[in-house]
């Protein structure tokens, strides 16, 4: 396996990211879309721009927040976390903004809440999707104004200056549609969008994870294993990860506190993993399935061009690029593999029937059409 050096006094060391005093926190890896990703955190840390952050729970959304404030102006002042999920409106709303001294019983005294605690810093709340329509209203006029008004006062008692991160794994154009989500609220915090790409997508990332992991749990319990068998490998590389790196952390450890092991083979792995995880596919190829139905209806159903309904989705990577070439495929497999029906289908004038192809070439989004003529 590729060493990974991982430094010798961490002040906090989570799920595949590392923070010592000497560094910024760093998102382990070097698949190309990792590679990416780190290079758009740097681009953007260092604007005072709010962030959305999507992607698949447990694939480390809350830790590219952590770098984007790390490496921001504000890094010196405080990083604060909120999940906006499993919480009442009534808790939620005093611990975004606090409350006043008998505002409701049990309020014995003043309590700050999480904006005004992240002052001069980052706030990142998590599960912005959770949110009530009136929490969003409520929200959205901090992001205007930048004035805290806590539970229990008639007037803005507080104006604090931090730096917005939102996440969520949900489709937040799809609960505007449904009437869930405020759109005015969307583009407020969607001023820069970055992706994560699930562990699925950046396979080569995973060994480098391991050994990240196996050094952690090494030190902390005490417990020792030196390298995992070439077949053990190749099925981790192989397994889907529904659950992302997150589901990674908890199976090393589960192998590792079932020790000791000098070398983990394939017969200590978990089941669905050694069968290769043919039931957890299916959270793959659903996301999947979600996403290219909806796009391939709206080209289909709705007579949308491939350039207004795909085209600036991708561009602006609200879409990635797996999500085009599942809308490509259906259209393959609809002419059974004929680009030049696809394009009709995709209601592209017939003079732009080259420049589609040069697109799909470009981003590597081009499918052998051979595959679908059967």
């Amino acid at each position: 396996m590729s060493g990974l050096q991982v430094a010798d006094a961490p002040l906090y060391d989570v799920a595949g990211i590392v923070m010592t005093r000497e560094t910024n926190p760093q998102l382990l890896g070097n698949s190309p879309e990792l590679v990416e990703l780190r290079a758009e955190i740097g681009r953007v840390a260092g604007s005072e721009a709010k962030v959305l952050i999507t992607g698949e729970s447990g694939a480390g959304k809350e830790l590219v927040a952590r770098a984007i404030h790390a490496q921001s102006l504000r890094a010196t002042g405080p990083f604060v976390a909120m999940n906006c999920a499993g919480l009442p409106e009534t808790l939620l709303e005093t611990e975004l903004f606090g409350h006043v001294k008998g505002s409701f019983t049990g309020a014995y005294r003043d309590k700050a809440g999480k904006l005004e605690l992240g002052d001069r810093g980052s706030v990142f709340l998590d599960e912005i999707g959770e949110m009530t329509l009136r929490m969003q209203g409520l929200l959205l006029r901090f992001l205007e104004t930048g004035e805290l008004q806590k539970v229990g006062s008639d007037r803005a008692v507080a104006n604090v200056n931090v730096r917005v991160i939102a996440a969520t794994n949900r489709d937040l154009r799809h609960l505007i549609a449904e009437g869930a989500f405020r759109e005015d609220l969307f583009y407020r915090l969607n001023v820069i969008h970055l992706i994560v790409p699930p562990l699925r997508e950046r396979r080569p990332d995973i060994p480098v994870l391991l050994n990240h992991f196996i050094g952690r749990f090494n030190r902390h319990n005490s417990v020792h294993a030196t390298t995992f068998s070439s077949d053990a490998m190749a099925a981790l590389v192989e397994y889907p990860w529904p659950g992302n790196v997150r589901e990674l952390e908890n199976i090393v450890e589960r192998i590792l506190v079932k020790g000791p092991f000098e070398v983990v083979t394939s017969d200590d792995l978990p089941r669905e993993i050694r069968q290769r995880g043919v039931v957890s596919l299916q959270p793959k190829r659903e996301r999947r399935r979600t996403v290219a139905d909806d796009l391939y209806k709206r080209l289909r159903q709705e007579k949308e061009s491939f350039w207004t309904a795909v085209y600036p989705l991708y561009m602006q990577r609200e879409i990635t690029r797996e999500n085009v070439r599942d809308v490509v495929r259906k259209g393959l497999e609809e002419t059974r593999g004929n680009y030049r029906l696809v394009a009709k289908l995709f209601n592209l004038p017939a003079g732009d029937y080259k420049r589609f192809l040069n697109f799909l070439r470009k981003h590597q989004c081009q499918l052998p059409f051979l595959d679908y003529r059967q």
